[in-house]
């Protein structure tokens, strides 16, 4: 892969994401909030894979690999209305099937196609499958991480916004209450990440979001999390209740011991 590869991808996704623009202002504050995603993805890669000393090639391949690894969202929301999967469909499955009827990544060796169409396929599931491919694990886990990081972005920013500024799609249609179910506090104590199925009020989406970082793979991810003081940004919509904040400073913990480590994954 080299540069021509990459910006030749770079102004197709940007063509492709146009033709999903919507004149009406709620959808396209939707589909907008999925582009600014995408680009900060690209960003988090980077800056992870190159701390873990990345060569020119690889890091292009990271960084096509987050510019298409939510390619399904697009045509998910043109056809749902919703980011939702489990009501509408698999993004992850969606837009590996969207490379391949595309044709792409044809100007690629296969051997690139199949890294990037499989990580794409396989980076919004619940933990990553047992794989015979070490690369197309390791750029698995640079995914996930440079994704989940982001995500937490969305969501802080999110809850920092007035209700009225709010991107609709992105609290998933989920009750904005203070209330929170005691499954998602305990998988929080064990350090589990709960199941989008159980959520079922924006506090448990809170909840949710911060066990992910028990499942995150690098050192630079997680020094990025404290540089960003992304915990303590979303932890204040958070109800001041002694069991969550117990929770909360394990985490703490974790992330620093973590930032700090010689090896992470």
């Amino acid at each position: 892969m080299n540069g021509n590869d990459l910006n030749f991808f770079k102004n197709w996704f940007a063509s492709f994401t146009k033709s999903f623009y919507f004149k009406n202002e709620e959808d396209q504050q939707n589909i907008i909030l999925k582009v600014e995603h995408t680009y900060n993805v690209c960003v988090n890669i980077i800056k992870i894979a190159g701390d873990l000393g990345f060569d020119d090639n690889a890091m292009m391949l990271a960084e096509t690999t987050a510019l298409f690894h939510d390619l399904g969202r697009f045509p998910q929301y043109a056809k749902y209305k919703t980011f939702k999967d489990n009501i509408s469909i698999n993004h992850g499955l969606l837009g590996a099937r969207t490379l391949i009827e595309e044709k792409i990544l044809q100007r690629l060796s296969e051997k690139e196609q199949n890294l990037i169409v499989q990580a794409v396929k396989f980076h919004n599931t619940f933990r990553i499958p047992k794989l015979n491919n070490d690369a197309v694990i390791l750029f698995l886990k640079l995914i996930r991480d440079a994704d989940k990081l982001d995500i937490l972005r969305v969501f802080i920013e999110y809850y920092e916004t007035p209700l009225d500024k709010r991107a609709s799609a992105a609290g998933l249609g989920l009750i904005d209450s203070p209330e929170y179910s005691k499954e998602i506090l305990t998988c929080f104590h064990k350090r589990q990440i709960p199941s989008y199925t159980t959520l079922k009020t924006l506090c448990d989406f809170k909840l949710m979001k911060l066990t992910w970082l028990y499942d995150l793979n690098f050192q630079d991810t997680f020094k990025l999390l404290l540089e960003r003081n992304y915990i303590n940004r979303l932890v204040r919509y958070l109800p001041d209740a002694e069991e969550i904040n117990r929770a909360v400073e394990a985490l703490k913990e974790f992330v620093r011991q973590k930032a700090s480590a010689q090896e992470v994954f």
